[in-house]
């Protein structure tokens, strides 16, 4: 028997990743789901399971998720089709925050460089006068 090669598991999920991207924009007519973008997948050894993850704009997380989750055996359909591969994932879809909270940081951080230059520039006023 031969070993699978590393990281196919990888592609396999990348691949999943890439077609969902393309088949959900098209085939789902959830009005639940909004306007999803795929940011990654993960796959187990067996590929038994795949975490899909997504972010969403124009709907609400909690919502388009239970509409991903309705449509997930459509959509395991429509990858077993694509990928032909023995075993085509469950696919169980997550709400990736890992945006928000970049977009959360990127303030913070833009919030503490001005403080600093306005601590900066009562300074050198207080040392001019």
């Amino acid at each position: 028997m031969q070993k699978a090669k590393p990281g196919r598991g990888q592609r396999v999920a990348e691949q999943i990743a890439r077609d969902l991207a393309e088949i959900i924009p098209l085939e789902v007519r959830d009005p639940r789901v909004g306007l999803v973008t795929i940011t990654g997948c993960e796959i187990t050894p067996d590929y038994a399971h795949a975490r899909v993850f997504f972010t969403v704009i124009g709907s609400d997380p909690v919502q388009c998720t239970a509409g991903l989750t309705a449509a997930a055996g459509m959509l395991r359909n429509k990858i077993f089709k694509k990928l032909r591969i023995h075993t085509v994932p469950t696919l169980h879809f997550v709400h990736d925050t890992s945006v928000e909270r970049g977009f959360e940081m990127d303030r913070v951080i833009n919030e503490a460089m001005r403080q600093t230059r306005v601590a900066e520039s009562d300074t050198s006023k207080e040392e001019a006068e």
